[in-house]
């Protein structure tokens, strides 16, 4: 058996971690894990898996020319920046809706990327994303490849954030494909999780020749979490940024 350990601080790491009004980004992005999305656009990063992924989808339905990165990686005094400009350029309802506030924006993890149509006049804050023609098979492509419309609508009361087309969350496979089909928002799907605890029945199942297992690992802030998983699966673990740990398994069949 291979034992993992967690602490306080692995509950802000990791892919799966929730960023929102009630749940600041309390972790901290190195430069070493950032790169940028595209050689033509150095300005603009992400993590670095985030970013491999990216490439990955664009390149496999040639839309290097129709999808434009607009907004990736941003440092605290950025989005500080982009908050106190809008707030004075479109006032605080519209900000309040479209821009999160600072220290609680994904674009803080390097693991938000927003994205538009390619056009001569973009708009920063809100760029056009249609849910037709390449741009909505990109929407429907890029669940393989760990991504998630964020802010759908419909869902403002649960995200804190207005419908956002355009802005896309790297959560990883087969998470992406998990909200998808279940039509869950992060916040759901971070509860969502809390079903399947470690202690307890996991939840299963079969997508692209691959068997996945997850689980949800409560952590105590004040001493170490212990638990045991099989030798020689492959797995990965994230914080959730609320209370614990997501571990996921997967064994090809």
């Amino acid at each position: 058996m291979r034992t993992l350990r967690f602490g306080r601080m692995d509950i802000a790491k990791g892919n799966l971690i929730l960023v929102n009004p009630l749940h600041p980004f309390r972790g901290d992005m190195s430069k070493d894990c950032l790169v940028s999305v595209r050689p033509n656009t150095t300005h603009i990063l992400l993590e670095r898996q985030a970013a491999k992924m990216l490439a990955e989808v664009t390149a496999f339905l040639g839309c290097e020319h129709q999808i434009v990165p607009v907004s990736g990686y941003r440092t605290m005094r950025e989005q500080q920046t982009i908050y106190a400009d809008s707030l004075h350029e479109h006032g605080e309802d519209f900000t309040r809706k479209y821009v999160a506030i600072p220290g609680c924006s994904e674009h803080q993890t390097g693991l938000a990327i927003d994205l538009a149509e390619n056009k001569d006049d973009i708009d920063f804050i809100r760029p056009d994303f249609p849910y037709t023609g390449i741009w909505g098979r990109f929407r429907e492509f890029s669940i393989q490849y760990g991504f998630t419309e964020r802010y759908p609508a419909g869902r403002e009361q649960i995200t804190h954030i207005a419908h956002e087309p355009w802005h896309f969350r790297y959560v990883g496979y087969p998470h992406s494909q998990m909200m998808k089909e279940r039509a869950l928002t992060l916040e759901e799907y971070t509860d969502y999780l809390k079903q399947y605890p470690y202690r307890g029945a996991h939840l299963r199942f079969k997508r692209n020749k691959r068997d996945f297992e997850i689980f949800y690992v409560p952590v105590q802030r004040d001493h170490e979490t212990i638990i045991e998983i099989s030798d020689g699966v492959p797995y990965q673990v994230s914080g959730n940024n609320e209370d614990g740990i997501v571990v996921t398994l997967w064994r090809d069949r």
